[in-house]
């Protein structure tokens, strides 16, 4: 009877370990997978993916539908994706909001970026440039700190919502110079820019690929970017940190993440295939044009530096009081 037992806990064993082989060795995929976007489409994470994902589809012919899920601070896309099942058809393209900041933003979320996801490739460093509307007097940045000295609360400035990298840019610019700017959230940060081209807001920190082709046509003025370095899109312009504001640096990321227990093989494909798709010579160039930095970091370098982005700005979103909740 013992060696029934045993035969049979035996045969049961190898039953399970021969299913998972198979289903590890599965072809995916066989139906489009879908990718949801913690941002509006026309952001800059938005132009990043369609690029990238372009390239894929050339390639593997693996078809994907995009959908862009904006709103609570980019929670809304993370938390349905963290509750997907983990089978490489439901997919996070996130913003440096969920992925960066909401875990210290927010005292209470329904997911852990950490802990509820599989990190599969950060795509590119997204630069922010300081931006203001050709109707202000001030030309650079000490200019105008002390303009919003000199008449605190009279300039606001546009952020894609509270939490977004544009929201905490400017927060972090205000606790260093001790300025008072008001914040105007929007929906959509593509509707915050077009309110700052037409003057209706006066300035913002806002992503390279939406403010550039603004201040190329002069409809805004750039005072400075973000980044601890100037950057090669636009070598003529000076950085925070460079302008006065000792130790500045910030910007935002975003990159592609699946649910957790997303079979490694699954994981290891999608970051050959963005691997693949960011060394293509037409989406390199793309991306320089917008002011974007192709990354391309494999799933552990990419789950390093979400945990290590989160350390750096928890004490810096609580120094500024920049909570949303």
């Amino acid at each position: 009877m013992k060696t029934r037992h045993g035969l049979l806990a035996l045969l049961v064993t190898a039953t399970a370990s021969l299913g998972a082989v198979a289903h590890a060795q599965s072809p995916w995929p066989t139906q489009p997978v879908k990718i949801l976007v913690s941002s509006s489409a026309g952001g800059s994470p938005d132009i990043q993916l369609r690029l990238v994902t372009q390239k894929i589809t050339e390639a593997r012919g693996t078809a994907f539908v995009i959908e862009n899920l904006p709103g609570a601070s980019g929670n809304i896309a993370a938390e349905r994706v963290a509750r997907a099942a983990p089978d490489g058809y439901t997919l996070l393209y996130s913003s440096a909001g969920p992925i960066f900041f909401n875990k210290s933003l927010f005292r209470k979320l329904n997911y852990d970026i950490e802990r509820d996801f599989e990190a599969i490739s950060q795509f590119a460093a997204t630069p922010n440039i300081l931006a203001v509307h050709p109707s202000q007097p001030f030309r650079t940045v000490q200019e105008l700190i002390a303009f919003a000295k000199a008449n605190p609360g009279r300039l606001r400035y546009g952020s894609a919502g509270s939490g977004s990298s544009q929201h905490l840019s400017m927060e972090l610019f205000k606790s260093l110079t001790g300025v008072n700017i008001a914040h105007i959230p929007y929906k959509a940060s593509s509707q915050m820019t077009t309110e700052l081209a037409g003057g209706e807001i006066e300035l913002a920190f806002q992503n390279a690929p939406l403010i550039l082709p603004h201040v190329r046509s002069g409809r805004l003025r750039a005072l400075a970017i973000s980044t601890a370095q100037r950057q090669a899109f636009a070598p003529e312009m000076p950085t925070v940190a460079e302008s006065g504001v000792a130790g500045y640096e910030a910007g935002g990321g975003s990159g592609l993440l699946a649910p957790h227990g997303t079979p490694r093989a699954i994981v290891d494909r999608l970051f050959d295939d963005v691997s693949r798709a960011l060394g293509n010579p037409s989406v390199r160039e793309q991306y320089a044009k917008n002011g974007l930095h192709p990354v391309g970091s494999s799933p552990a370098e990419f789950a390093a530096h979400i945990h290590s982005e989160i350390a750096r700005w928890a004490p810096v979103i609580k120094a500024t009081g920049a909570t949303v909740d």
